[in-house]
């Protein structure tokens, strides 16, 4: 049975030693927290062996347990993954710091300076699933933004997680910087979960990284603030100018090169006056993509009927939705009725309508002859990322180091008082 006290207190200790660990880091410089992650850098490459060793561990457990072929490959790790998060701690640690930054500056007419400088959050609960490489990137980017953090991994990570906070926490140790600066829940018993969402004033913010049903869950139940983003339910629009080659080779590294990660495409659509559906229907199913189209595609391609659901479902699987649209206006209707304001492109020569889609989109990430794949943050030159924010406050897209900052307004004045 779950000791629900036992657990409510064991997230308070960690946000009590989050907190003190916070206000140290905070006050650090820059070149402090970067040496700091360099060195947590330096102690993941050298723990390759054990972290394989450990995702081995969980890999022969999560294929025992059935999980899908898109979910496994989120949690495998092998030599080039690990040297990738390796280099995405490095590059965390060589960004600008926010902290500190002035973002704008006013005088009042009585003369009292204002300005609005950018500060860390605090305490940040992050709740993720599958993907063990989330472990470092949000250690890195949290500290790198004056936070501590709190991780919860799923229970299908549970050894390859352990194996690399240990790793980085002996980098900190190495070069003072506080091991209570990033914490990992010791238990996978999911009431953890319920015990973090409830710790306010504990935790100042949670982060959820996972499926629908974990998303839904800690935006239900939080009593602290939530930086969530939903399905990628991801369209690439392909427009009767775009050119043949570039259509084909978009869409499908949209859809193959990845299924499981949030910025695969799920659906495509092409215009009713494109000259070669077939093709790009042919491109996908060539790649291994299983189509499902609608009574326009499956006429012109023999592919199997969508129906409904389809064109609501994140399949995060070699499996897409495709239809025929009568234009750009047709095109991002069907996207917002559909979509999940993640990512949408489009693929055209006609500069008007592309800028037509980039402007009436409502999604935090559109592209113009880009692959949807590009949605992250080590694309965008952030060095990595928390996750891709798809609501309309705080922080939106891809959130790196700066949407782990709040501000506060400073006021410098010369005896002025209210009358």
């Amino acid at each position: 049975m779950t000791d629900i006290a036992h657990l409510t207190e064991l997230i308070a200790e960690m946000g009590r030693r989050a907190r003190v660990a916070a206000r140290a880091i905070a006050g650090l410089p820059t070149p402090a927290k970067a040496t700091g992650l360099r060195a947590a850098a330096a102690r993941l490459r050298d723990a390759e062996p054990v972290i394989l060793a450990a995702n081995a561990r969980d890999m022969a457990t999560a294929a025992g347990r059935g999980l899908s072929d898109a979910l496994l490959d989120r949690l495998r790790l092998d030599p080039d993954r690990i040297a990738g998060m390796v280099a995405g701690v490095e590059a965390v640690a060589a960004l600008d710091d926010p902290v500190g930054r002035t973002i704008d500056r006013s005088e009042r007419p009585n003369g009292l300076a204002l300005t609005r400088v950018r500060v860390p959050i605090g305490v940040i609960g992050i709740v993720y699933e599958s993907r063990p490489n989330v472990t470092a990137d949000a250690a890195a980017l949290c500290v790198m933004a004056g936070n501590a953090a709190i991780l919860r991994g799923g229970s299908e990570a549970v050894h390859s997680n352990r194996a690399i906070h240990a790793a980085l926490i002996t980098g900190f140790a190495d070069t003072g910087l506080s091991v209570d600066a990033v914490q990992l829940v010791p238990t996978t018993d999911r009431a953890a979960v319920g015990a973090m969402l409830a710790a306010d004033g504990a935790i100042d913010l949670i982060v959820p990284r996972g499926g629908k049903s974990l998303v839904a869950r800690v935006q239900a139940e939080a009593r602290v603030p939530v930086l969530a983003h939903l399905d990628g339910i991801n369209h690439v629009y392909v427009h009767a100018s775009a050119d043949s080659a570039m259509a084909r080779d978009i869409v499908v590294n949209a859809k193959m090169r990845r299924t499981g990660v949030c910025g695969s495409m799920e659906t495509l659509l092409i215009d009713r006056g494109y000259p070669q559906p077939a093709a790009l229907v042919t491109a996908l199913a060539e790649a291994g993509c299983v189509v499902r189209g609608d009574d326009a595609i499956v006429a012109l391609t023999g592919a199997a009927p969508a129906d409904a659901a389809d064109w609501d479902t994140e399949y995060l699987d070699a499996i897409a939705s495709v239809a025929q649209v009568d234009g750009v206006e047709d095109a991002m209707a069907h996207i917002a009725r559909h979509g999940s304001h993640h990512t949408d492109a489009i693929v055209a020569a006609d500069t008007t309508v592309a800028e037509r889609f980039l402007a009436g989109v409502d999604s935090a990430i559109v592209l113009w002859n880009a692959s949807t794949q590009f949605a992250d943050g080590g694309e965008f030159g952030l060095g990595a990322e928390i996750g891709i924010a798809t609501g309309r406050l705080h922080a939106r897209g891809p959130v790196a180091l700066e949407g782990l900052t709040t501000y506060k307004w400073v006021g410098r004045g010369t005896g002025q008082v209210r009358r």
